[in-house]
């Protein structure tokens, strides 16, 4: 991540990083809508890949701008594309700003404004706003240089391949569509980031030296609000959508498959296959994302690594009870659904705090079950009542729930 300086033996080369500038420490996510500040004026100018992460890097109680981390988070997609270019030597800085800064948070304010919300952003798989963002996206990818389509799942493709390029590619990407009340850099920077990177390949002349196809990919579906399905447009890609979430509908009743065809897509099991890639046809994937968390910032580091991923289990609870009026039932002949359901959020909530209060052991379990829930955590999205009313005891209650977790080996059960 901090390299610059690579190896000729490796068919990498020295790559020259422009100017880097500091300012004092501004909020790593500011609200949606603000306006970010200038970058201020004293600066240290680095040299090399290395001098560059150093300055984000070494001065633990500041934060670089949202301007200063996107800026160097294109950069880092250029350490993914320099195995694969012969030769990288791109000059002026103020080509760089003017692309890798400006255009691209210009851009992301541009996404950022495409919302089914008034007031928020908010951009679903195939809603009105999420076909708008398609066309913009389309026309930057365009714009650097790329062959552009559209696939059977909505995801947004753009690629370039040179003539002495190799069969696997690089893809890379992110997801465009948000959840409700997003901030604007989730997803849309990774788009936006691998778009820059090639455009200034472009601009230089240099995107005829790749040696291997680079596939840029904006996923149409990763959050999963709309239908409660996460990663429609990449399980598509991956071959790992099953036939049946056409059938998945939402909360109007209006199924995938009906919103595929309402958007001139055959929508048939035979059209998801055409979207699948083979290994074969893949090298690599890299995907520059916000860190969702505030862990980064408590540490006052900029950027990180990711090493794992979190995997997510979704669930639909209903909780049945007995309706009544609120003003007559007494309390000790009551069977209040809602009780119940504010009972298990709290014992959820104390399940992911202190784990080893809630677990079994199978006798062949040989690891530590405490250290591998660690990272455990539950959220409860939704709690909706019926009849909903203030003068009813609810008859029933519905939560969805979700339980992230970073992928590990787990050894025990939960009980």
């Amino acid at each position: 991540m901090s390299g610059g300086h690579r190896c000729k033996a490796s068919g990498m080369t020295h790559v020259e990083w422009p100017a880097i500038k500091q300012r004092p420490c501004a909020p790593a996510t500011p609200p949606v809508g603000r306006e970010e500040p200038e970058l201020g004026h004293t600066h240290t100018r680095a040299q090399s890949g290395r001098q560059a992460a150093m300055a984000l890097l070494s001065c633990p109680r500041r934060h670089p701008s949202i301007s200063h981390l996107i800026f160097f988070s294109v950069y880092l997609l250029f350490a993914t594309i320099l195995p694969i270019l012969d030769g990288l030597a791109l000059g002026g800085d103020g080509l760089y700003r003017e692309i890798l800064r400006d255009e691209t948070v210009l851009r992301l304010k541009e996404l950022g404004k495409i919302s089914d919300g008034e007031g928020y952003l908010e951009r679903t798989f195939l809603s009105p706003a999420s076909i708008r963002a398609t066309d913009v996206i389309i026309s930057w990818m365009k714009d650097a240089g790329l062959t552009t389509w559209v696939d059977q799942m909505g995801n947004i493709h753009g690629r370039f391949e040179s003539a002495n390029s190799t069969k696997d590619a690089l893809l890379i990407g992110s997801h465009m569509d948000t959840v409700i009340d997003a901030g604007m850099y989730d997803g849309s920077l990774g788009i936006i980031c691998a778009i820059s990177a090639l455009k200034v390949l472009k601009v230089t002349g240099k995107l005829q030296r790749l040696t291997r196809p680079v596939e840029v990919i904006a996923f149409s579906d990763e959050e999963g609000v709309r239908f409660q399905t996460t990663f429609l447009g990449s399980a598509a890609v991956a071959g790992t959508l099953p036939e049946s979430i056409l059938q998945v509908s939402d909360k109007s009743g209006t199924t995938v498959q009906d919103v595929l065809k309402l958007n001139s897509f055959e929508a048939t099991s035979a059209s998801l296959g055409q979207v699948k890639y083979s290994p074969e046809s893949v090298g690599s994937y890299v995907e520059v994302h916000i860190e969702q968390g505030p862990v980064l910032e408590a540490l006052h580091y900029p950027l990180g690594v990711v090493k794992g991923i979190a995997g997510q289990t979704r669930l639909k609870v209903i909780v049945d009870g007995s309706q009544g009026h609120a003003g007559t039932v007494p309390m000790k002949l009551r069977r209040d659904p809602m009780v119940a359901a504010a009972e298990l959020v709290l014992t959820l909530e104390r399940l992911c705090k202190e784990p080893n209060k809630f677990l079994t052991y199978d006798e062949e379990c040989g690891c530590f079950t405490e250290e591998s829930l660690a990272g455990l955590v539950c959220t409860v999205g939704e709690l909706l009542t019926w009849p909903s009313a203030s003068n009813v005891i609810p008859g029933q209650v519905i939560k969805l729930r979700s339980i992230p977790h970073q992928v590990r080996c787990w050894c025990g059960h939960v009980s």
